[in-house]
This record gives structure tokens, C-alpha cells and sequence, in this order.
């Protein structure tokens, strides 16, 4: 006779077993719950960002042009500068902590959309780590 299970030890048991009969070995991609963000802006003159974390970007991004975002975020226009996909929350809030202090990592960001404008083309869109993404046309 096997050893005892408690209640709590059932669904280890169930989640072993049906991770045996899987017939696909391929690990599934888990939606990422949190994202870190850059917004961009030129405001009076000059050009600023802010960086925060959210489960909704374009849901943020809406909030903070409408004025119920952040309060440092209220009467400018913000453009999508970065974002980063993390699993956990307390990843995005960590990697949002060091973004914060990496004014270099920003001003690169500001730079490259500077560059967009003043070229009178399309912005560059901006993606993972601030690489600029390759864009069609």
C-alpha cells in the first residue's frame, strides 16, 4: 500500500499524472501579467518620459492622454516609447525601479524618436530593450 496523501497533496498527484500524458513536450508560453512601460512627450519645450507597469498597456496608455493616469502624467500627450513583458508583477516592478534610474537607457529612447521627427518620417517603433523594430514600406 502507497503512503497516505492529504488533501493538499491531491493536486500535486493530478498535476503530475496529466503532465505524463501530455502529448506534446513543447512547454507552454504563459500570457505575460505585467508589462513595463516608456512614455515619451514634448512638453514646453522640452522632451520628457515617464516609465511605470501595468497588466494593460493600451488600456494605461488611454488613461494617461485622458488625464486619469499618474499625476505627473496629466495634461500632455504621450506616445509609446518601450515596453517589456514579465510573468510576475514583482518582475515589473523591479525591472520598472531600474528603469527609473537608468536616465541614459531613456534618453536614448527620447533620441531615436527625436531623430524620427526631424527627418519628417514615421516615428520608429520601438520594441524589447529599445531596439528599433524593422518597419515595412
Amino acid at each position: 500500500m502507497g503512503p497516505r496523501l492529504r488533501g493538499d497533496d491531491v493536486w500535486w498527484v493530478h498535476a503530475m499524472s496529466s503532465a505524463s500524458s501530455s502529448k506534446s513536450k513543447r512547454p507552454t508560453r504563459k500570457k505575460p501579467a505585467a508589462f513595463v512601460y516608456v512614455l515619451g512627450s514634448f512638453h514646453k519645450g522640452r522632451y520628457i518620459s515617464y516609465v511605470g507597469w501595468t497588466n494593460d498597456v493600451t488600456q494605461r496608455l488611454a488613461k494617461h492622454n485622458n488625464g486619469t493616469g499618474a499625476r505627473s502624467t496629466r495634461g500632455r500627450a504621450w506616445m509609446l516609447l518601450h515596453t517589456e513583458p514579465f510573468q510576475t508583477r514583482n518582475e515589473a516592478m523591479s525591472r520598472e525601479w531600474h528603469l527609473k534610474r537608468d536616465r541614459a537607457f531613456r534618453k536614448k529612447l527620447m533620441d531615436a524618436v527625436r531623430a524620427g521627427q526631424s527627418a519628417s518620417s514615421p516615428r520608429p517603433v520601438l520594441t524589447g530593450r529599445g531596439r528599433i523594430a524593422k518597419q515595412s514600406g
